[in-house]
């Protein structure tokens, strides 16, 4: 029997060797493994930082500049011819002919002044240019018969000399009579306010009754002088546009404008170059350019806001980058172009900052690729991977205009005026619930 048990605590002793060694083989190849997977991490993590401290680019190449540049400004609109019309004569308003937007032509009497002191100054004036004009007569028939009697012994030289120079005197006041009738008449004629040209009455301050003052214009009750009427020509009408200094390059007679007024939306009106002031207010730092349209139905109307649609020629020759492709340094604006997957910082020379993009003017060709959005800290001689850029970035598409709508007329306000309202399906027509067929097809907005 002691054989046997000892042979079997043996065994028992030999598998618990193998147990342990098993064991301890599993402890060391999970301590490897785990080594090993903490140095594959570890490289991984030293590639991908790495691969992280490159900068990812997108290239893109400059565009050349538009065939037309589009600027849009606010402008105010004004008459062709604009007259406040004041009074010359001081007296009370008889009557007043014409009223707010009355149609006047040249010489048409707007109003009456009634002034007795200039009737009387008038009377006065031509009663002493008939005394004066006596007394020249008589002063001529003397002077003649002197003159006859000047060879003989009845009269001295002396004397036809006297009588010359008095008729020569009565006739100096004849002419001083006469101007002075004339001056009195002028005033006269100033009792009759009339329009000084063809146009529309767009202000009447004035009543029967008010006193208007030869000084300044119509006295009302507080006071205060203000004109008696004004008068427009709007057959023609001066658009005035106040262009930045930035935008004053685009100043030409070759320039033209499209407006767009509030009162008619979707409407544009051509307007054409007629001058600028060639000089920058010191405030505002904008230089005034007068543009011109016709306007022969009256639509627009003096002192009204529109918006300025300014085209003008440009430059194709000149390039034209994204702004936030620039790269502001002490060297001056660069960008960044990209030569075997290492930046080279270029120095240009811009042109005018339209906003979005920028002129460049030189440093860079049409075929050189550049950083789209170079990072402040972007250094010459850094390494970048450039990218494919995501669908739709950096395209400069310009937006399709819709088709501009002509000029409206009068005429064309009075026809869509007239037309009957549309007429609305009846209840009596509508499918009842239950009853078969197809619905009716919508109709599209503006149709019928």
């Amino acid at each position: 029997m002691k054989p046997s048990t000892n042979q079997t605590s043996s065994v028992a002793r030999g598998k618990g060797r193998l147990l342990i060694l098993i064991v301890l083989a599993v402890l060391v190849g999970l301590v490897v493994l785990g080594l090993v997977q903490r140095a594959l991490h570890k490289r991984e993590l030293v590639r991908e930082t790495q691969d992280s401290s490159i900068a990812r680019v997108v290239l893109i190449k400059a565009q050349p500049g538009p065939a037309t540049r589009t600027v849009d400004l606010p402008a105010n609109l004004a008459a062709w011819y604009e007259a406040p019309i004041y009074a010359q004569v001081s007296g009370y308003v008889k009557m007043w002919y014409k009223d707010y937007g009355a149609h006047v032509k040249r010489g048409d009497l707007l109003a009456e002044v009634s002034t007795p002191s200039i009737d009387a100054q008038y009377a006065a004036a031509k009663a002493h240019y008939e005394v004066v004009n006596a007394r020249y007569q008589l002063a001529l028939i003397t002077t003649k018969r002197w003159t006859a009697l000047r060879g003989t012994q009845a009269v001295s030289r002396q004397e036809v000399d006297v009588q010359a120079a008095n008729a020569a005197a009565q006739k100096a006041e004849l002419d001083a009579a006469a101007h002075e009738v004339e001056r009195v008449e002028a005033l006269e004629n100033f009792k009759r306010i009339v329009a000084p040209f063809d146009g529309i009455v767009t202000s009447r301050l004035v009543n029967v009754g008010d006193y208007v003052n030869a000084a300044g214009g119509n006295l009302n009750s507080r006071g205060a002088i203000a004109e008696l009427f004004s008068v427009a020509d709007v057959h023609r009408i001066r658009v005035f546009v106040s262009v930045p200094q930035d935008f004053a390059s685009v100043i030409s007679p070759s320039i033209s404008a499209e407006l767009s007024v509030p009162q008619y939306p979707g409407r544009v009106f051509k307007a054409r170059f007629l001058a600028t002031a060639n000089a920058f207010n010191a405030s505002t730092r904008t230089v005034t350019t007068e543009l011109v349209l016709d306007n022969p139905d009256g639509l627009l109307w003096p002192n009204s806001y529109a918006t300025a649609h300014i085209q003008a020629p440009g430059d194709p020759d000149v390039l034209i980058v994204p702004t936030s492709a620039l790269i502001f340094r002490a060297q001056g604006m660069q960008v960044a172009k990209v030569v075997n997957n290492h930046i080279r910082l270029e120095t240009v020379q811009v042109g005018t900052n339209f906003g979005m993009t920028t002129q460049v003017l030189s440093g860079m060709s049409l075929n050189d690729e550049i950083v789209a959005n170079p990072t402040a800290d972007m250094l010459d001689g850094d390494e970048v991977r450039v990218v494919t850029p995501t669908r739709g970035y950096n395209d400069v598409k310009p937006k399709e205009l819709e088709k501009p709508v002509p000029n409206v007329t009068s005429n064309d306000l009075r026809r869509v005026g007239a037309m009957p309202p549309p007429e609305e399906n009846s209840a009596d027509d509508q499918p009842k619930p239950g009853e078969g067929g197809a619905a009716p097809a919508p109709t599209k907005q503006g149709q019928h």
